[in-house]
């Protein structure tokens, strides 16, 4: 069996109209459907995109169309104009001076008892002997001149220095006497007038109760029964109509 569904009555205020976006007011642009409450101005339109068949229909030139400058009205300009032409082959000649460079004056011999300047060559590198047992002068070494084993020369005198000696030498202490350090020094105090003293004692510690008390987290007043019956306690009820018209009594003029 379907369960029937309980009809409950219409309430005229759950009956919600359009909001304000819903209502829309007659335009004031244009001349169709214009607000008839408004002055209307003038409007204009604008033509349509012409067809791309008058290119081929108008055979007239366009901007395009050049005009030669020697060109008016009366004909073509009839002032003079030149050109300039390419190089021109030269003619071959049967004979063909040489230049300047063509001779060679110097290869030419001595006329008239004309005495020849000297002339010099450039011979090759010589080359180097295998074997040459002259030394070269970095092989010689002059003799130093530090220390006595100059032979040729007056030496100082030159001292050496020896290692340290544990035993037998002068810092060797036989007798064993004590250092400096070994010696304790004296309180000023034993021969002196002692000045006062003063010492500085830890902190003391605060003093606190050693019981433990409850926090605030420990404390239920919620639950306490002492003055009251039980502690107070809330419910959920149910959904009450807005609409339900509320209950005024004794209304005050």
């Amino acid at each position: 069996m379907s369960k029937v569904e309980k009809k409950r009555p219409v309430i005229a205020g759950r009956e919600k109209g359009p909001g304000p976006g819903r209502y829309a007011l007659p335009p004031t642009i244009g001349f169709i459907g214009h607000d008839f409450t408004k002055p209307t101005s003038p409007a204009y339109s604008f033509h349509g995109r012409m067809s791309n068949n008058m290119y081929c229909i108008d055979s007239s030139p366009g901007p395009q169309y050049y005009v030669d400058a020697k060109i008016t009205r009366f004909g073509r300009d009839g002032n003079p104009s030149y050109s300039m032409l390419g190089r021109m082959k030269a003619p071959k000649e049967i004979f063909q001076t040489p230049g300047p460079g063509a001779y060679t004056p110097e290869n030419a011999p001595p006329c008239n008892l004309q005495r020849r300047p000297p002339s010099y060559t450039m011979g090759s590198r010589t080359r180097y002997r295998p074997i040459d047992s002259v030394p070269a002068p970095n092989k010689y070494s002059l003799p130093s001149l530090m220390g006595p084993q100059v032979p040729n020369k007056q030496a100082s005198a030159s001292y050496t220095m020896s290692g340290l000696y544990r035993t037998g030498g002068p810092s060797e202490d036989l007798s064993k006497t004590p250092g400096p350090c070994r010696y304790n020094s004296t309180n000023p105090d034993v021969y002196l007038p002692r000045q006062p003293a003063f010492s500085m004692l830890g902190r003391h510690s605060l003093p606190r109760d050693v019981t433990k008390k409850p926090g605030p987290g420990t404390h239920n007043p919620e639950k306490v029964t002492v003055n009251k019956v039980r502690a107070p306690a809330y419910s959920l009820g149910i959904r009450h109509s807005e609409f339900v018209t509320p209950l005024v009594v004794n209304v005050a003029d």
